[in-house]
């Protein structure tokens, strides 16, 4: 019988490969969970065109436009990038981050990380009525209240819209935006 000895040399190189294959699949992992993100944050950015506000809203005709990211930001630059310098009818455009406990009536248009369901309902009781879009990608959010979820249908990001939930915050969403989704009701 014969026997096979990996020289000490060759097992480390054995090892550094092995390494970073895995190294490699993560950061395909990575990657993918970003590229996700920046298809997401590009939605968002585009959600202010197809969108009308009350001019209640707005505490001046200047007044920054405020998208709000609740929760740890996943989308990294993307977001921030593509809104600098930009204005919507006269509304610079703005990101800022908030925590799940931040006063979040500010925000004209608020981004909902994932979080469990129980905290997903108490932030939208805290919101309801005001005039600010909500959006979020956490499983039945347009069900449960919110106005516009992500979902991955075969890997792409698709869009669910409670229009009837928009409409009572004084929200007015184009048919354009309307057209491009699957229309839900609250349960």
């Amino acid at each position: 019988m014969e026997t096979h000895h990996i020289k000490p040399r060759h097992w480390l190189l054995v090892c550094v490969c092995l390494w970073l294959a895995g190294l490699g699949l993560a950061v395909a992992e990575d990657t993918a969970s970003l590229a996700e993100y920046q298809v997401k944050a590009t939605f968002l950015y585009n959600f202010t065109k197809f969108t009308d506000w009350p001019a209640s809203a707005f505490t001046a005709t200047n007044a920054p436009l405020i998208i709000g990211i609740v929760g740890d930001n996943p989308f990294g630059k993307t977001l921030e990038d593509l809104v600098r310098g930009e204005t919507r009818r006269g509304h610079p455009l703005v990101v800022k981050y908030l925590r799940r406990d931040d006063d979040l009536r500010g925000c004209h248009e608020l981004f909902i990380v994932r979080c469990d369901a129980e905290r997903m309902a108490g932030l939208l009781q805290k919101i309801k009525g005001s005039p600010m879009l909500t959006v979020s990608d956490v499983r039945g959010f347009a069900e449960q209240g919110g106005m516009i979820n992500f979902v991955l249908v075969k890997e792409k990001v698709k869009m669910e819209i409670n229009p009837a939930v928009a409409e009572a915050a004084g929200l007015k969403i184009s048919s354009q935006l309307l057209a491009l989704a699957r229309i839900v009701k609250s349960n």
